[in-house]
This record gives structure tokens, sequence and C-alpha cells, in this order.
């Protein structure tokens, strides 16, 4: 069974890992990944990339582009460990809107302040997946957790009571990462968080605090931790944007070391400019 190996990649963990070269993007055929969808030779479409590379975009438009070669419905399962929080919109980004008719599922499911693990991911996961598959609808997972993402498609077993069932998991999955530049990646993380600060991710930790404990918001990190601490009056503005902005760059450089480290562990990530 798996072995986690890169836990010390972790969103949690300090410093900054180094980032390998880009990997050259690849034209991904639609007919041809619906055919091998509808033979059986996969069984899940996972859609991953770090934060601001649009991926949430393109599972989208993808789930809208199988549906009409299968003449069916695709459906998008999420691979995000916060937003999995009811009432974390904003500072998650969960731009539900995007979505449009596409359904979407594992978004809104347990409580702000809640303490949800891989554990019960997994097992919401599969039921969700189950679920998905059992209607005719081809599911695709989309995220950017990589834990999450590792859990559900390489059957992770955590211990011998809390291991999930292999059978239930996908067997097959095909793995499409969004490529966007490092430039690119940096002005749209900047341009995105003075757009989550004007659309009131301040007010919406406010009215999280009047019912969550500034330690739980503080320990889901990111926007939560820093506007926090705005709010706690442990930061001043410009200081907590400063900081903030930095831990999402160090965030999303992880987040590409964990997915390039999934490709060093022998599995095919075919990157596409979205």
């Amino acid at each position: 069974m798996n072995k986690l190996n890169r836990t010390q990649l972790l969103p949690d963990r300090p410093g900054i890992p180094p980032m390998a070269k880009m990997p050259d993007p690849e034209t991904i055929d639609i007919s041809a990944l619906a055919d091998s969808y509808a033979k059986g030779e996969i069984d899940l479409i996972c859609v991953l990339g770090p934060t601001a590379s649009g991926k949430t975009r393109y599972a989208v438009q993808l789930a809208k582009a199988i549906g009409k070669e299968i003449k069916g419905k695709a459906e998008i399962l999420s691979a995000d460990s916060r937003q999995v929080y009811r009432g974390m919109d904003i500072g998650t980004g969960k731009d539900l809107a995007e979505y449009g008719d596409v359904p979407y599922h594992l978004i809104d499911i347990v409580p702000a302040g809640a303490k949800f693990n891989i554990y019960q991911y997994q097992a919401a996961f599969a039921k969700a997946y189950a679920d998905v598959r059992s209607r005719g609808a081809v599911p695709i997972l989309c995220g950017g957790s990589g834990l999450y993402i590792e859990a559900v498609t390489r059957a992770y077993k955590f211990d011998k009571e809390n291991g999930m069932d292999p059978s239930l998991l996908p067997q097959r999955t095909y793995y499409i990462g969004t490529l966007v530049s490092r430039e690119e990646r940096v002005a749209r993380i900047d341009r995105r968080l003075q757009e989550r600060l004007q659309e009131g991710m301040v007010d919406e930790i406010r009215t999280l605090l009047k019912t969550v404990p500034s330690a739980d918001l503080i320990y889901y990190g990111l926007e939560y931790k820093f506007v926090t601490q705005y709010v706690m009056g442990e930061l001043s503005y410009d200081d907590m944007v400063i900081s903030l902005g930095n831990a999402i760059h160090q965030f999303a450089k992880r987040q590409m070391t964990w997915f390039r480290g999934m490709e060093r562990d022998g599995l095919k990530i075919h990157w596409t400019k979205p």
C-alpha cells in the first residue's frame, strides 16, 4: 500500500521548497478522454493545480465538453481541504456561480469550526463517487489539496482500523494539471487577494468569529489565519495584506512541489494551459 512520504510539504510547514523546471504543456483530446472513460480504461478524471491556476474553471469547461461527448453529464467532486466548510466562502474561493449547471460535491458539507480530517474526506469522497457513477455521470475530481487527491486516487490506508476499502475508490485515474507561468501565477494571486478583500473577506471572517473561536479559524491557515489576526488587533491591515500575500505565494509553490513529487513517484500528470 502507498505510504505518505511528502508530509513535510503540507501547507502548515515552514519554508519554501525549491521549484523544479516547469513541465511542457499538452493539448487534451476531450473526445479520446471521454472514449477512454466509456471503455473503462480510466474511472476518474482529476484536475489538479496550484492556487490561482484556473483549475476550477477548467474543470467546469471539461465537464461540459465531456457531457456533450457522452450525451450525458459529468460532475465535479472537490478536493479542497477548506471548501468543505460552510460559511467559509470568499476566503476559500468557492466561486460557486462558476459551476453553472454542472453538479458539484464535497463543498459545504460540515460547519465552520469543525475538525474535518482526511479519513472523513476519504469516506465522503467514496460515497459521492459511487453516487455519481451509479447515475452514469463522469466523475471529475478537482482541487489543489495534494494529500486529499492522493488519499482517494491512490487508496491510502492510514492504519488497519481507519483504512478505506480500496475497491470503493478509483483505480485508474487520469490526471490533468493546470499550468501557468510563475509570473502569471504571482500576478493572479495578488489580483485575486485584492478582489477577495474588496468582496468582503474581512466581514466574512468577522461574522464567523461570532460563532467560531479565533483559534479554530487561525487553524485553517492562510486567509483565515491572517485576517483573523487583523480583526483581533494582532496585525495592522497593511501587515495582514503583505503577510497573507507572501503566505499564499509560498503555499502555491508547495502545492506545485507536491504535484511534481507525485510525478517522481511514477504518476503521469498531463499538464495543460487552461
